[in-house]
């Protein structure tokens, strides 16, 4: 099964549009963790066996693995998905974006040393430097457009002949870069009217979503603003409202409460 199979199957088995985020943060666990040897992938375990009826995809972020030293865990973690709950489809948050045989390399790290069914992919260095990626049928390439944080319109938001550039990045992906069918946007949700304009030009391409809670974004305008005409195509991503949810020994069940009510936050949203 392809990403974007195993991704619309996950929309409508678990009734989710919710991404959550596995980004650890050892200071922030529980009291019972910390110093474990292997508390990493042990908290990161727990917070996808708790929640994994609940959610539409996985999330790891590779940067909070790495600077732990932690990339073992995050082999393990993404095979433990694979293994415990193959139908929910992981996306290695990486950001890659590079030229000649490194973007190559990438692509090898993420999906064959990993395992991961979609990476995120910074397409500011042009088609070249994710062409290794987007060539991979079977996995995802989800591609920076318009992103939640403050410094985003630096760039995205210059003038490109009456359109914002983001704009033009996302009617490139969708015209020319899509051959595959597996191509996908990050869009914040800090910006629902950009976000509007995203889905306006892209269709029914899936938008993964960051900024919602910590970030300030508004759920209620996302949801107006960017779901397709099936009243789907989005993965609202969530990491710490989930992930630290709770600071006890029972701080997987308190993940799962975090994610089942973002969950039917948004199901009565879509339903409204």
């Amino acid at each position: 099964m392809t990403f974007m199979q195993s991704l619309q199957a996950a929309w409508q088995r678990n009734a989710s549009l919710v991404c959550v985020g596995l980004d650890p943060e050892p200071a922030r666990f529980p009291v019972h963790l910390r110093g474990r040897t292997d508390a990493v992938f042990e908290f990161c375990r727990d917070i996808v066996d708790a929640t994994a009826d609940l959610v539409c995809a996985f999330k790891p972020q590779i940067a909070h693995f790495a600077a732990l030293r932690a990339e073992d865990a995050l082999e393990r973690l993404i095979a433990h998905i694979h293994a415990k709950h193959s139908a929910v489809p992981v996306i290695l948050d990486a950001k890659r974006g590079d030229i000649g045989s490194t973007a190559q390399h990438y692509a090898s790290e993420a999906f064959d040393r990993y395992r991961a069914d979609a990476v995120t992919l910074n397409p500011y260095l042009g088609r070249d430097s994710v062409a290794p990626f987007l060539e991979r049928a079977d996995k995802g390439a989800i591609l920076l457009c318009r992103t939640s944080n403050p410094g985003g319109a630096d760039f995205q938001a210059l003038d490109c002949a009456g359109a914002p550039l983001y704009l033009h990045v996302a009617e490139t992906i969708a015209r020319d870069w899509n051959g595959n069918r597996n191509c996908a946007l990050v869009t914040g949700a800090t910006w629902p009217q950009e976000l509007g304009r995203v889905r306006a030009v892209v269709g029914a391409m899936p938008l993964l979503v960051p900024g919602i809670g910590a970030q300030g974004g508004d759920l209620e305008a996302v949801l107006e603003h960017g779901l397709d005409t099936s009243g789907s195509g989005l993965l609202i991503s969530s990491s710490r409202a989930i992930l630290y949810a709770g600071d006890g020994e029972d701080f997987a069940i308190a993940a799962r409460a975090a994610a089942l009510q973002l969950r039917d936050a948004i199901n009565r949203q879509r339903q409204g």
